[in-house]
């Protein structure tokens, strides 16, 4: 019987156990620039007994921002200070890949310079607040992307997974969940177009899917992982014909043979057994679990094959050597969620350890 302690092959990459750490947002990218730290380097390293690290959301562009002190890959200075990072995990033993996230309509005009405005799929304010260096803020109308602009965004992802592996990543994640820009197009409410990028299924996957084909082309698809979330309305997401779409992206993504599909769970666990049973490659699990955090008895999901890897967030923020914890059944440190965002080392780095 397979456990999750057990080595797995990622794209040709061995993982030391089947746990991986999922894309949590930190922000704390205070270096010049939104460059990661010394302190982000620490608290990979901290995690790196992860059979697989997925970062923080890493925007692609600048437009890509839409909270404080998130980090990019479109720089030279910010390739250059990921290096020390990717170092630390793999000197710990530690796979890492970068999530490429896009943020879209999410965000505000006072994150970005130089006048810059968020955009979107189609002019539609997302309802909701984001915090500021100003403070909480209402989000704005974002502007429509052009069709030339959507191809140039699709390009933008290409040459920050070129810039992640520069950077010694292992492989990049393309964030497709949460209400960011990917998900957007496959929104119905965030999506009106009636173009090639809207209105029917085939419309509202194509950028998800150029966008994969594009990062695949860039660096390899043993190299590229995709994370959806179907049913999840956060960040003010509706979704028409949703099983029926998702059941079409993941088809369409097949044939790339994308090293992971990562899924976002929520109470759905009949339609994540059919994309389980449809997908070729790895897939990664990030289980639903509400109100509680995923814990130990989700190690058992790997053995009954519901899924090949299992995705721990708050577990991993409070835990650094969370794998050996999982082993020993414990005990767990409690996440301070009050420092999870922003901050310096308390809430960061200065979670104990077992030993």
């Amino acid at each position: 019987m397979t456990t999750a302690f057990d080595a797995h092959d990622l794209g040709g990459k061995r993982l030391a156990n089947r746990i991986a750490m999922a894309p949590m947002t930190r922000s704390r990218a205070y270096g010049p620039g939104a460059t990661p730290t010394e302190l982000t380097a620490t608290y990979y390293a901290q995690r790196a007994g992860a059979g697989l690290i997925i970062t923080e959301g890493i925007q692609p562009s600048v437009v890509g921002q839409g909270y404080t002190s998130t980090p990019g890959l479109h720089t030279d200075e910010q390739i250059a200070a990921w290096r020390p990072v990717t170092d630390a995990v793999h000197a710990a033993g530690g796979v890492i890949f970068a999530q490429l996230m896009h943020s879209g309509r999410i965000g505000h005009p006072s994150l970005l310079p130089d006048d810059l405005t968020p955009v979107g799929p189609s002019a539609v304010a997302p309802a909701g607040q984001v915090f500021t260096d100003e403070g909480p803020k209402d989000m704005t109308t974002p502007r429509e992307l052009s069709g030339q602009e959507i191809t140039e965004t699709i390009r933008e992802f290409a040459d920050a997974a070129r810039n992640a592996i520069a950077a010694g990543f292992d492989g990049v994640e393309i964030h497709g969940a949460n209400g960011y820009l990917v998900q957007q197009f496959l929104s119905s409410n965030a999506n009106l177009r009636t173009d090639e990028w809207g209105g029917s299924v085939e419309g509202r996957i194509r950028f998800g899917v150029e966008v994969a084909t594009a990062v695949a082309a860039a660096i390899g698809a043993d190299r590229v992982g995709f994370r959806i979330s179907p049913h999840n309305t956060y960040n003010d997401i509706a979704e028409q014909d949703v099983e029926q779409m998702y059941t079409a992206l993941v088809a369409a993504l097949a044939p790339l043979n994308l090293a992971y599909l990562h899924v976002m769970e929520s109470d759905h666990r009949d339609f994540t057994l059919r994309l389980r049973k449809e997908w070729p490659t790895t897939f990664i699990l990030n289980p639903f679990t509400a109100p509680a955090v995923t814990g130990p008895d989700e190690l058992t999901l790997i053995e009954d094959g519901t899924a090949d890897v299992i995705a721990y967030g708050a577990l991993f923020l409070a835990n650094p050597d969370l794998p050996a914890r999982l082993a020993a059944g414990g005990p767990f440190n409690t996440p301070d969620f009050t420092k999870a965002f922003g901050g310096d080392h308390e809430g960061y780095t200065d979670y104990p350890t077992l030993g």
